[in-house]
């Protein structure tokens, strides 16, 4: 990681997202006000940072809107379809699976493998 590299898991301003995207911050803050998935944290003086979800986030709706097409209204009826999580380390799973717009048929769902982590998840609840 060269210097004044950030690691690829830090949070990022409203600026370096903005760079990264190459879009206005103004744009961000939009994109804020009409997806309320998209929330980054805001610290003194309302400086925002963006989470790894968050950026993952902006990312899909910038592609959406901007790659394939999509409105503000098109992008809003995706997330909710696919309910994206507000925050969250799933959000970025999410990525491009919103944008599939389709959902897995029941053949390709491992479902005894979804069967055996249920189980596990519950033997750890007991324990």
């Amino acid at each position: 990681m060269a210097t004044g590299e950030k690691a690829p898991g830090a949070f990022k301003t409203i600026g370096e997202l903005s760079n990264e995207l190459g879009v206005a911050q103004h744009i961000l803050r939009y994109w804020e006000t009409k997806f309320p998935q998209l929330r980054p944290l805001q610290r003194a003086g309302n400086r925002r940072y963006y989470r790894p979800a968050d950026v993952e986030l902006a990312r899909m709706i910038h592609r959406l809107l901007n790659s394939e097409g999509y409105t503000v209204r098109g992008v809003q009826k995706v997330l909710r379809s696919k309910d994206v999580p507000q925050v969250g380390p799933v959000a970025a799973a999410v990525g491009d699976a919103a944008v599939a717009m389709e959902r897995p048929s029941a053949s390709s769902i491992d479902v005894e493998r979804l069967k055996a982590i249920r189980h596990h998840l519950a033997a750890l609840i007991e324990d």
